[in-house]
């Protein structure tokens, strides 16, 4: 099994960065893929960013490529999102997801999933 556990979301104004940090428990993550969706009230929850926990790889949606970065600290055993120039279209409950190596950017190819952790954005 694995546990994951999001924080460090907020209300922001526009233009503004956070980050958010996914902390990992349980079983050894060496061979999984992680992941942040999102999802706006009323909308599907949407694939934002994916990575390997050993290797590197990074995905993005077009909506947040180059804006949004994905990283992990193996010794913290955490997943970051650094967000910046964040703006209204943003806000969503933002999901951590973990998933066997090789998962893409579907929700249902990913077994495990923290709480979430709300991020608003004003105009």
């Amino acid at each position: 099994q694995v546990q994951l556990a999001e924080s460090g979301g907020g209300l922001v104004q526009a233009g503004a960065s956070l980050r958010l940090a996914c902390l990992c428990t349980g079983r050894s993550l060496s061979s999984h893929s992680m992941a942040w969706f999102r999802q706006a009230t009323g909308k599907e929850r949407e694939f934002v960013a994916g990575t390997n926990w050993v290797g590197g790889n990074t995905k993005y949606s077009d909506a947040v490529k180059d804006r949004f970065a994905i990283s992990r600290d193996y010794v913290k055993s955490t997943l970051y999102l650094e967000m910046n120039d964040l703006n209204p279209e943003d806000t969503a409950v933002y999901y951590c997801a973990a998933s066997k190596a090789g998962a893409g950017s579907a929700v249902d190819e990913y077994p495990y999933w923290g709480q979430g952790t709300q991020v608003t954005v004003s105009s």
